[in-house]
């Protein structure tokens, strides 16, 4: 039987293949895998605190959960403005549900496994916030994924995401650079939170918070329905007990997954799951090697100043990104799928201007479609409607810019997307 299924590399259409039966297993490159995440593992234990361990761990799964599902945030915004396909969207919203759920009574309660503080991500509401999301909804058009994507595809061998994760991590440390004049000198407001802003409370912020999700799921099978869109294409699979090992796993399994993975993250370290913020640090610090007064700059004032000064495995971002690319890299190699894949001058491109819009719309905006997004959404913070929407909006726009550097975009006369 000839099946169009879901490829790793969702910039392409969906490719023919025979049946949906998964390769082999990689068995050289799982141990390969395994082997680095413990030389990893050992060097945390014996120059870190036992939670940067943990977080390895943490991370290790989110980048499984990541590759076996192909969840995305990415593809998922574009099939929902180009042919109104919302099943991608509705896995987003259960995924917020339960993670509200969650952090709801951690936040209430405030303290982390270790006995120290916990606060969730709510930023302040400005130009900045506009601004960056917009860009960001752009960029991650552009460059084939989201933070969260570009590390996983990396992990999978998506070559052209080497190229993306480069200047994403350049876009984000000009961005650090500017940040004072978005931040000090243009329009905003202050933080605004449903459970602490409103006297709401975070029982009151959490019925809210799963009622509007509960609308936003109905909203995308209503357009759905009405724009009569073509479904996902299935992605191959095991079977049996050996698919939660091999995948691969339903969107809405992995939505829990990862909801669950970023409770656990908040519990751990004080702070919901991150990207982006890792970025920034390993673009200043190679930028202060290259003898730049990156320490002058006004993002790496205040907190921000012992980070620049420590090791990067003190970070705990740094550690969950780490951890991420190598249970990606282990699910893509289990699933028989890590091989590195072409690079055109077309994609190129895209990835260069992708990456920088990223980075920089990253910075402006108090985080990526992690940070700002789902954690900020977690995390009962305005800010991460206002990003959701303003990404939206840039994803908009990107599908008549897509085609200029030969990436497809669904069409409703497609018969999956």
């Amino acid at each position: 039987m000839t099946t169009l299924v879901q490829p790793v590399n969702d910039t392409k259409n969906p490719i023919i293949r025979d049946d949906l039966v998964l390769n082999a297993p990689q068995k050289p490159l799982i141990m390969g895998g395994g082997i680095v995440g413990l030389i990893v593992l050992a060097y945390l234990l014996a120059t870190q605190h036992i939670s940067q361990s943990l977080l390895l761990g943490i991370g290790l799964l989110l980048g499984y959960t990541l590759f076996h599902a192909r969840f995305g945030f990415t593809s998922a915004f574009r099939r929902m403005m180009a042919v109104g396909n919302g099943q991608a969207m509705r896995s987003h919203m259960l995924m917020l549900a339960v993670a509200v759920t969650l952090f709801a009574p951690i936040l209430a309660y405030g303290t982390t496994l270790f006995g120290g503080p916990v606060a969730g991500y709510v930023a302040p509401l400005g130009v900045s916030l506009v601004v960056g999301a917009f860009v960001f909804g752009i960029g991650m058009q552009l460059g084939g994924g989201c933070a969260s994507g570009t590390l996983y595809a990396i992990g999978g061998g998506r070559s052209v995401m080497f190229i993306t994760f480069i200047f994403f991590i350049v876009g984000a440390t000009i961005g650090a650079y500017h940040l004072p004049f978005w931040t000090e000198e243009m329009p905003a407001y202050a933080p605004f939170s449903l459970a602490t802003s409103t006297g709401l409370g975070y029982t009151g912020a959490w019925l809210l918070s799963l009622a509007i999700f509960g609308i936003i799921a109905w909203v995308t099978l209503v357009i759905e329905k009405k724009r009569n869109a073509p479904k996902m294409a299935p992605v191959p699979s095991e079977s049996g007990w050996k698919r939660i090992f091999r995948g691969s796993w339903p969107l809405f399994a992995a939505a829990i997954v990862l909801a669950l993975l970023n409770g656990l993250t908040l519990l751990t370290r004080g702070q919901p799951w991150g990207i982006t913020s890792a970025f920034t640090l390993w673009g200043s610090k190679i930028a202060s090697g290259f003898g730049m007064d990156v320490a002058s700059w006004g993002y790496w004032q205040g907190t921000n100043a012992a980070a620049l000064e420590a090791s990067i495995f003190a970070d705990s971002t740094t550690v969950l990104n780490i951890g991420i690319i190598i249970g990606a890299f282990i699910a893509s190699a289990a699933g028989g799928l890590f091989k590195f894949t072409k690079i055109t001058a077309g994609n190129f491109a895209a990835s260069v201007i992708g990456g920088l819009m990223m980075g920089y719309g990253a910075r402006l905006a108090f985080g990526c479609n992690i940070g700002a997004y789902f954690g900020g959404i977690a995390s009962f913070s305005l800010h991460g409607y206002i990003w959701g929407i303003l990404a939206m909006a840039g994803t908009f726009l990107a599908l008549y810019l897509r085609p200029l550097f030969g990436l497809s975009v669904p069409k409703s006369s497609d018969s999956i997307c």
